[in-house]
């Protein structure tokens, strides 16, 4: 049980991390899903934003990036989409970011797709 506990004291510090990243700059909308409790699922958080342009996306995912290895000592464990900043992805493996561009996070949807999880909207 012990490292049960363990295990989501540190998901929910590098939440914390992810979102002061993304705060830093100025990323649009931030919803953290919590999906531990749901089954067969391949992490335990969401952290969702968007931003206003490439340019925008790549610098979020970037400060993410940064914060996550200055705070936490990690790196994502995968990451894709800074070719064209539609929908920028770190996979760090308990909590996976997705940085999208507003019009791709819309058609997406990717919020709805977890609706049954409990889902917290941040604000600075």
């Amino acid at each position: 049980m012990a490292g049960k506990t363990l295990k989501k004291d540190i998901s929910i510090v590098l939440v914390d991390a992810i979102v002061k990243g993304i705060l830093e700059k100025k990323g649009k909308e931030i919803v953290s899903i919590h999906l531990e409790k749901i089954h067969s699922t391949v992490c335990d958080y969401f952290v969702i934003c968007h931003g206003n342009s490439r340019t925008h996306t790549t610098a979020i995912a970037e400060s993410v990036e940064e914060k996550v290895s200055k705070l936490c000592g990690l790196k994502p464990a995968h990451r894709e989409g800074y070719v064209n900043g539609e929908w920028l992805l770190l996979d760090y493996l308990d909590v996976v970011v997705h940085v999208f561009q507003e019009p791709v996070r819309r058609h997406y949807q990717v919020e709805e797709l977890w609706a049954d999880a409990p889902a917290e909207r941040i604000t600075e």
